[in-house]
């Protein structure tokens, strides 16, 4: 968490709340580990535009601040597991209530969309070229 002096008004939880799941990667991480425990390389699959490194920081950020547990298990090669602490099964509806209104908000975008071949048959055709006898 990258800040803990809240100045408590009206929006404070709010700025609390988004102060942990801030950024591109959080959100999606504690969605998908709403599934159950995963791995490393199986977060990564899930989430291809992730560089290692990002989803590594954003991992020990979660944990950090105590929305997710990692199990290191005495293995060859070494195996490690993430999973929601009891704090980040907490905030499943908000995650699940981001998902809707994201799945909502992708509907009204596409119906307002314009459709291919709408303005194709609205606009007047181009000129054609010169024959240039090539």
């Amino acid at each position: 968490m990258k800040r803990r002096d809240f100045n408590c008004g009206p929006g404070c939880p709010v700025e609390v709340t988004l102060d942990l799941i801030d950024g591109k990667w959080k959100g999606v991480i504690l969605y998908h580990l709403q599934e159950g425990r995963l791995r490393f390389g199986e977060l990564r699959k899930k989430m291809p535009g992730i560089t290692q490194r990002m989803l590594t920081k954003q991992l020990r950020a979660l944990e950090d601040d105590g929305l997710i547990t990692r199990q290191v298990f005495a293995e060859v090669p070494p195996r490690v597991e993430y999973a929601l602490s009891e704090t980040g099964l907490r905030l499943r509806p908000v995650i699940d209530a981001l998902k809707r209104w994201g799945e909502d908000h992708q509907a009204r975008q596409l119906a307002a969309a314009p459709r291919v071949g709408d303005d194709a048959e609205s606009a007047p055709a181009a000129p054609a070229a010169p024959d240039r006898g090539l």
